[in-house]
């Protein structure tokens, strides 16, 4: 392990219309909050080191870093469905790539650094609040197995940051696969720069999908590989109960991970139609619309990509509705594989899909916990008696109990003890999520007393999302029915 980063900046090599040069702006008094020293760990740099003084300063983008390429990142995108031609990185930097010591590539960039020229007009900045939630919530994905980009750091910077009311600042150190996006390719193709979309669409491809670059139709290969990740993507944040909130084709990395945790959420009592963001104001990125709304979004960047497929544009247009009708059945599969699973069936059988349907409407008849109905399911998949704590989750018990009887009829075909298939679906369905209320109490904390006791508790607590750690039991509870309806906000 090294204190030093062995920078090796790619992206920073290809033309200037990617991307603008720019250094942080300076702050008053950096001061660390979190290291992340697994993944320091992971990613080949010594955590020791990164805790002095003169890190917490490249942290906060106070220092630069020898062979840092400081930039950032022009892209566009479809936001809540209208084109955006301009957007980019307003208010984070790359600061540049490193190799981890599994071989990837890794970009290491700085959220909340400052002005750059695509701020169109803000401060650059980000408020401790938003910062804390996506350490909180993208760390919280890693450990449910969901790809993602992670927190690094998060450095709060003695400054003010003026939201409707003044507010701590704070730089979250974030690291991804790539910042690539859809929008960066729409930002191209806008342009008409057929050129700079088939250097970037090579770039991807030799980054993120290196054996397309072997296939005999290397860029179809790479929107097919591109839509299967995606697919699989949202079927995992349906498994979970997660919510993106702001599924802009600017917030949708072509690596196929996670990004931009704005205002997202997880579920509590299971209803399909759930938004937290305060601004979806029509519900087009609720929880059951974010496969539509992919396959929207992928539609974008299958449309940026038609010069590339073919150079007659009628051959090009098939290869795209072939490209995306694939969707869905990637999707499914994905989904509805994950969804056995959760249930505890290990053979696909007829019938299978209607019986998990089934029981998804009857909760969210009844206003059953997603996370603790499922839970509860791997006791009681093993033990009948273990019955009580589900149907206690329904507002009409009885509406559970007639569903059980024939999925235990459904069990009693698969090849599974119960205690294996206890252990089995304990795998997949986790005890604890970033519940809302515990994420607001963490950031109330934080901001109003300077007090990260809690922070660091609910850390450590969803790190281990599929143990049971009966010392942290009320961390699975959900919040009290007073809360009310829950909403989340841009940290913009």
């Amino acid at each position: 392990m090294t204190g030093h980063i062995p920078f090796d900046n790619s992206y920073a090599r290809l033309p200037d219309s990617f991307f603008s040069r720019v250094l942080p702006t300076p702050v008053s008094e950096p001061r660390l909050v979190k290291l992340n020293s697994a993944l320091a760990v992971q990613l080949g740099l010594d955590p020791e080191v990164l805790v002095t003084p003169e890190w917490v300063d490249i942290f906060a983008g106070q220092g630069i870093p020898d062979g840092a390429e400081p930039i950032a990142l022009a892209y566009a995108g479809h936001q809540f469905g209208r084109f955006v031609s301009r957007l980019g990185d307003g208010r984070a930097i790359l600061l540049g790539e490193l190799v981890d010591c599994g071989g990837a590539r890794r970009d290491i960039q700085l959220k909340g650094a400052g002005r750059t020229p695509f701020s169109r007009g803000g401060d650059g900045r980000a408020a401790l609040g938003p910062v804390l939630r996506e350490y909180i919530v993208s760390e919280a994905m890693a450990a449910l197995g969901i790809p993602t980009t992670r927190a690094l750091a998060a450095v709060m910077t003695g400054d003010s940051v003026l939201r409707d009311t003044p507010l701590p600042g704070a730089v979250l150190a974030r690291i991804a696969s790539s910042h690539i996006r859809v929008g960066t390719f729409e930002f191209f193709a806008n342009r008409g720069d057929a050129e700079a979309v088939r250097r970037l669409a090579d770039y991807a491809i030799s980054r993120h999908y290196p054996d397309a670059a072997g296939a005999a139709q290397s860029y179809r290969s790479f929107l097919d590989q591109v839509i299967a990740r995606q697919a699989e993507l949202v079927a995992r944040w349906l498994h979970v109960g997660f919510i993106h909130g702001v599924m802009n084709t600017d917030n949708m990395s072509i690596a196929g991970e996670t990004i931009d945790y704005g205002p997202c959420a997880f579920m509590d009592a299971y209803d399909p139609a759930t938004v937290f963001s305060s601004i979806d104001y029509y519900g087009r990125y609720a929880y059951a619309n974010q496969p539509r709304i992919a396959h929207w979004n992928l539609t974008r960047v299958a449309e940026c990509l038609i010069p590339l497929l073919a150079e007659d544009k009628d051959a090009a247009l098939e290869q795209v509705k072939e490209a995306l009708g694939g969707f869905a059945e990637r999707f499914n599969v994905a989904y509805f594989g994950g969804l056995r699973r959760k249930f505890g069936l290990c053979q696909e059988q007829e019938g299978d899909i209607a019986l998990m349907k089934d029981l998804l409407d009857r909760m969210a008849a009844n206003k059953a916990d997603f996370t603790l109905t499922f839970r509860r399911l791997c006791d009681a998949a093993a033990d009948p008696q273990a019955d009580s704590p589900v149907r206690e989750l329904f507002a009409n018990p009885v509406s559970y109990d007639d569903w059980a009887a024939r999925w235990r009829l459904r069990l009693d075909q698969e090849p599974l003890d119960g205690d294996a298939r206890r252990a089995g679906m304990r795998r997949v369905n986790p005890a604890f999520i970033p519940r809302n209320h515990r994420v607001e109490a963490v950031i109330e904390a934080a901001v109003s007393r300077g007090d990260f006791a809690p922070f660091e508790e609910l850390v450590a607590v969803l790190s281990a999302p599929y143990e049971d750690q009966p010392a942290f039991a009320t961390y699975a509870d959900p919040p009290p029915p007073s809360q009310g309806a829950y909403q989340t906000f841009c940290g913009t």
